[in-house]
């Protein structure tokens, strides 16, 4: 990975943009805090980061979309499953219809100004690592984000916060109290009185600045008099544990009515397929498991033994030909429904699928009722719930 100072790191932004580019853009800094930025055709459509993801994303949803409950939210751990697990629990609300688009965008661009601004923050004093990975996540992003307009704004609020005195501390560290009776003397009661139940090392600057409704930087320039005094320190603090759901430990015959639910696999390099594949089949009661990386097929089928199988015709390295001749040599999949992805229907294709043990063919984009005709007809009735 090549080493690159803040201006460098710009200039990598803005290629990006130039050549219009469609992948990721990873970002690490020498303290080992990592970026990934997730590029559609030039520009951001979204961007994660390893510090505090739930708690911004908690903080961002509670801004922006106060109807949602975030405390009521059922959440398992495949929910979290992906490195950008927090745009999948956006586009969820949203096809739900639970937020609306504009809230989605706003979600988006306050992500990635928070982001930039810590990514330039690290760049002020280490140098910053920087690759690209052509590996396209995000298909049909919700939300598109100028990288120049999103630069612009960050060399600004870097500037305002420096400019503050405040180019030492982060937004993402936690105000505490630690000589309170100095603090006492300074200030009125009821000053104090405030001080004490928000200043307690619980919530980060960019928090209590959401808590009193004001912008992070008037807030946190209000408390710089105290943290040079020495009557208030900034601290680190971990991000919130993930809201999931425990899962305990099934008995045997709990197992073994799990394992008479039809289990659907899809393999497909394309998250989006995948991820509608799990939308239709999910509310039906199926288990679901989608696979993107090719290679790590055959390990995962043979563990967990599906139902039937939906196949990609196209993908990297490995095609859905190859991967269908294989697993019909497996006795374990001799008689497994395999139905091949394509997104086009010509005859050689159709016959070459036949010729490799496929049973059915069906053609891109994925339509809810063919895919339900095609569980009704494969999937066995002993199986079915």
């Amino acid at each position: 990975m090549e080493k690159i100072v803040a201006t460098g790191l710009i200039n990598e932004f803005q290629n990006c943009t130039q050549i219009q580019y469609s992948g990721q853009l990873h970002t690490q800094s020498a303290k080992g805090v990592k970026w990934t930025f997730y590029y559609r055709l030039g520009r951001i459509v979204w961007v994660t980061e390893g510090n505090h993801p739930f708690r911004r994303w908690r903080r961002l949803v509670a801004q922006y979309c106060p109807n949602i409950e975030i405390e009521k939210m059922q959440l398992f751990s495949q929910d979290f499953s992906r490195d950008y697990w927090d745009y999948c629990l956006l586009e969820n609300l949203y096809e739900k219809q639970q937020i609306k688009r504009e809230q989605v965008n706003l979600i988006v661009e306050n992500t990635l100004a928070e982001l930039l601004f810590d990514l330039a923050q690290q760049a002020n004093f280490s140098s910053i690592s920087c690759e690209r990975s052509q590996k396209v996540i995000l298909e049909m992003p919700m939300s598109f984000t100028s990288a120049d307009t999103s630069l612009k704004q960050m060399r600004e609020s870097w500037k305002n916060w420096s400019e503050a005195g405040l180019a030492n501390f982060s937004p993402n560290l936690a105000p505490i109290l630690i000589r309170l009776e100095l603090l006492q003397n300074q200030v009125s009661s009821g000053v104090y009185k405030n001080f004490v139940t928000l200043i307690n090392g619980k919530y980060t600057l960019r928090e209590l600045a959401l808590k009193m409704k004001q912008n992070v930087l008037p807030v946190t320039r209000s408390l710089l008099p105290y943290i040079l005094k020495g009557t208030i320190e900034l601290v680190e603090i971990s991000d919130l544990p993930l809201p999931m759901i425990e899962v305990k430990n099934q008995s045997i015959n709990s197992k073994a009515e799990t394992s008479n639910i039809p289990l659907v696999v899809c393999i497909d390099d394309s998250s989006q397929v995948c991820q509608l594949m799990e939308r239709i089949l999910k509310p039906l009661g199926m288990r679901f498991i989608q696979i993107q990386d090719a290679l790590q097929a055959l390990s995962i089928l043979i563990e967990h033994k599906p139902d039937i199988i939906f196949l990609d015709l196209i993908m990297p390295v490995v095609n859905g030909y190859e991967i269908c001749a294989q697993l019909r040599r497996i006795s374990l999949f001799a008689n497994t429904p395999i139905i091949i992805l394509t997104g086009s229907d010509g005859l050689l294709d159709r016959v070459r699928a036949k010729v490799v043990g496929s049973i059915g063919f069906m053609t891109k984009p994925i339509v809810t009722d063919k895919v339900m005709d095609v569980i009704k007809k494969y999937v066995p009735v002993s199986a079915k719930i």
